[in-house]
């Protein structure tokens, strides 16, 4: 598969999975990208490799945590120092998921956000987050139990 290919075939898919976890368009695609960029400059060993999509998702990811971090820091900044400008925000159920995964440890949400969004099997999350596969059963029954608990959003009917 030449890397035209691959692109097309993953883009979207990855896309879909960092903005559950990270929750701004904009900057998921910028993210997603940028792990496409790398790929690109080194495709000529990465296309041999077992999983090339999970080295693209795996550098998005530590991209996402990466902004992540530095976006709250500057938020911390900016509200101790700077009144932040309105803007419109998204829908009450986006809300309401963001908010449920931004509650559950790191882990937790990686792990629910790769089966439940990205399809990916329990094996495949091990894989991909170096862990058993004992550990990833874990994560998601913990993270299931903790969405669970939550309440459900009041969402306005018209």
């Amino acid at each position: 598969m030449d890397f035209d290919e691959f692109y097309a075939a993953h883009y979207a898919d990855l896309i879909v999975q960092i903005y559950v976890y990270f929750g701004d368009r904009q900057k998921t695609q910028d993210l997603v990208q940028e792990a496409f960029c790398r790929a690109y400059a080194r495709w000529g060993r990465l296309r041999d490799h077992d999983d090339p999509v999970a080295w693209v998702r795996r550098v998005a990811w530590n991209l996402a945590r990466s902004r992540g971090r530095r976006g709250l820091t500057i938020r911390r900044f900016l509200c101790r120092d700077h009144a932040e400008a309105l803007v419109a925000g998204p829908g009450p159920d986006r809300v309401a998921l963001m908010v449920a995964l931004a509650g559950l440890p790191d882990r937790q949400r990686r792990a629910v956000v790769m089966h439940y969004l990205a399809d990916m099997s329990v094996t495949e999350i091990a894989d991909h987050e170096d862990v058993s596969e004992g550990t990833v059963k874990s994560w998601l029954h913990r993270g299931r139990a903790a969405l669970g608990a939550q309440p459900l959003p009041e969402v306005p009917r018209d």
